[in-house]
């Protein structure tokens, strides 16, 4: 199987992650793609997170009816950091058979050399690269000194539409009282009034 994990905090999810998602999913032929929310994410230690709970629970509302996604807690169910490597290495362990495709957005690709074992995260995984828009792809001549040249090998580029949205933002608005209708799936704007999220900063 040709499964595609894309992680992160998904603090709230929102229109962005779903079309890249999606988007990722059709070009590279996956037969899944599992959405994981980070427990605690290495690089977001200063950053108070909604409970992943609910997280994992808006990411549920999120993607209902669709056959080819699905929420993984494994991040939320393990102690400590939620490093990469760590999540890559257990979905291997569990099913050694599948074929993992890590998700990160082209203007990540810069920090994978700082990311913890960057080198076992392209042999656990085939890495797929998510260029916005019509910006022009990031070289990956950088990344030669510490994939080598058979990591570079397993990296792979996908386009998608520029949607300029950002759950950082989507926050804000519900701080202040503005309308985030039409950035998010109505069922997850209505968990969010529902449950009072990110109301107080």
């Amino acid at each position: 199987m040709r499964l595609g994990i894309l992680g992160g905090t998904f603090d709230p999810v929102h229109f962005g992650h779903l079309l890249l998602a999606e988007q990722c999913r059709e070009q590279c032929r996956l037969d899944e793609l599992w959405l994981v929310p980070a427990g605690l994410p290495p690089h977001k230690t200063h950053q108070v997170l909604t409970p992943g709970k609910a997280r994992a629970e808006m990411l549920e509302l999120a993607i209902a009816g669709h056959a080819g996604f699905r929420v993984d807690r494994m991040e939320l169910d393990r102690q400590g950091p939620s490093f990469t490597v760590d999540t890559l290495q257990q979905l291997h362990t569990a099913a050694p058979d599948h074929e993992l495709y890590f998700l990160i957005g082209a203007d990540s690709l810069a920090e994978l050399a700082t990311w913890r074992e960057p080198r076992r995260i392209v042999e656990l995984a085939r890495l797929v690269v998510v260029n916005r828009g019509r910006d022009p792809l990031p070289s990956l001549e950088p990344l030669r000194a510490v994939l080598g040249d058979d990591g570079l090998e397993r990296i792979e580029f996908v386009s998608i539409p520029a949607v300029d949205l950002s759950a950082s933002d989507i926050r804000q608005r519900v701080r202040e009282g503005r309308s985030i209708r039409y950035m998010t799936p109505r069922a997850v704007e209505c968990y969010i009034t529902a449950h009072g999220l990110y109301t107080c900063s």
